[in-house]
C-alpha cells in the first residue's frame, strides 16, 4: 500500500532544501567559473552546471533518497531559479556580466603568439596549430586575432589583405 503521507509530504525542512540547492548551486558555479574555458566544450557553464545539477537533484527525487517527491521538486525549482536569476542578473547589468560570464581571452594577435594567454589557458602550440587547422587557417602570419571564446571554441579573424594577395599569387602561378 502507498504511503501518500511519507510521498508528497518533505522529510527536510523546505528551508534546508533551499539553502543546500542555493550553495551547493554557487559553490560549483564559482568552481566550475574559473576552470579552463577549454574544458567545457561547447555547452557553456552553466548550462553544464545546470545539466547536471538537474539531473542529481532529480534523480533523488524520483529514486527515493528524498523520502518525498516535494523535496526533489523544491531542489530542482532552486537550481533553475538560481540559473535565471544569474543569466537575468549578467543582462541587466554588464559588470555583474563580467564576473558571471567569462570573457575571450585573445590567443593570437596579427601573427604573434601571446604565450602567456597560451599558459593562462593551458594550451600548447601545437594545441593552437590543431585549432587554427580545424579553422581553415594553415599560416599563423594571416591570422589577425584567435581568441578562445566563453564556451571554449576558437574563433578565427584573418588578415584579408593578406588572403587578396596569396589567391592572386596562386593565380598568375603557371
Amino acid at each position: 500500500m502507498t504511503d501518500w503521507g511519507r510521498l508528497f509530504v518533505p522529510s527536510t525542512p523546505l528551508l534546508e532544501t533551499v539553502i543546500r540547492g542555493s550553495v551547493m548551486y554557487l559553490v560549483l558555479f564559482g568552481l566550475l567559473r574559473v576552470i579552463l574555458k577549454r574544458e567545457s566544450g561547447t555547452t557553456g557553464v552553466t548550462d553544464l552546471l545546470v545539466i547536471v545539477l538537474l539531473a542529481d537533484a532529480a534523480q533523488n527525487g524520483m529514486s527515493g533518497n528524498y523520502t518525498s517527491i516535494t523535496d526533489g521538486v523544491l531542489l530542482v525549482a532552486v537550481i533553475i531559479g538560481w540559473s535565471y536569476l544569474l543569466d537575468a542578473i549578467a543582462y541587466s547589468w554588464p559588470a555583474a556580466a563580467r564576473v558571471i560570464r567569462p570573457s575571450s581571452l585573445i590567443l593570437v594577435r596579427n601573427g604573434q603568439i601571446l604565450h602567456r594567454n597560451m599558459r593562462r589557458e593551458l594550451i600548447s602550440d601545437e594545441e593552437l596549430h590543431q585549432l587554427l587547422r580545424e579553422q581553415g587557417v594553415d599560416d599563423i602570419s594571416k591570422v589577425r586575432e584567435a581568441r578562445i571564446e566563453s564556451d571554449g571554441q576558437i574563433s578565427v579573424t584573418t588578415d584579408h589583405r593578406i588572403d587578396q594577395r596569396n589567391r592572386r599569387r596562386r593565380r598568375q602561378a603557371p
